[in-house]
């Protein structure tokens, strides 16, 4: 039985949106810089042996668009060979992008796939031509993440003290070092309109994780 295993990750530090130190960084080469980490901490694989890049992007357009995983992975030197996948599952997209890759390992065949997300809030064209009849019928299908957060709180009597609580827990898992376990750090050289230093930790990011077929 086939059986995907994870081999190695990376991520770019987090930034602040439009005043942060990658706001003028464009998401499809940090997502490259991901890419070339992610491969550098493998130095046997051969690049050669990436079937397929696959990236979640919840805006995938503008400076993320033109299929961004492929152009991500060709901006990282990956040889014209190698296909990629960008796909939107908005706040999931990354997640499901590795969970699809770990598909095409363990159901279809694949060797050696990279999964991961990429997401720039700065340089992202927000999409505002929604369908009218959805829009009027279905509005929920437009909603934006802070009413979403509004609804599920007074839906589900979840409290804002549960909610601090919640996030202050995930915190700290974050800032241990055995939860890192997808959390590699890849040193960025950032654009920006201010302070000249390295991502402060905080607002968008991209990462990757390198996924080989392992046997149980």
């Amino acid at each position: 039985m086939r059986e995907a295993v994870i081999v190695a990750s990376s991520r770019t530090p987090l930034a602040k949106s439009f005043r942060g130190s990658f706001n003028l960084t464009r998401p499809d080469d940090f997502t490259a810089h991901c890419i070339k980490d992610v491969l550098g901490k493998v130095p046997q694989l051969d690049s050669k042996e990436v079937e397929d890049v696959i990236m979640g992007c919840g805006q995938p357009h503008g400076s993320q668009g033109h299929n961004i995983a492929r152009v991500a992975a060709m901006r990282a030197g990956l040889p014209v060979s190698v296909g990629g996948l960008t796909l939107n599952r908005f706040c999931s997209s990354g997640l499901q992008a590795i969970a699809i890759a770990a598909n095409y390992v363990i159901n279809d065949g694949s060797d050696v796939m990279i999964g991961g997300g990429v997401e720039s809030i700065t340089m992202a064209k927000r999409d505002s031509d929604p369908n009218p009849w959805v829009k009027e019928h279905l509005p929920g299908v437009y909603m934006v993440m802070g009413d979403t957060a509004e609804v599920v709180a007074k839906r589900y009597k979840i409290s804002r003290e549960t909610q601090d609580r919640y996030a202050l827990l995930s915190q700290q898992h974050g800032a241990r070092p055995a939860g890192r376990v997808l959390q590699g750090g890849a040193r960025a050289d950032a654009r920006h309109t201010r302070h000249p230093r390295q991502a402060d930790g905080r607002g968008r990011r991209s990462g990757a994780v390198l996924l080989r077929e392992g046997r149980v």
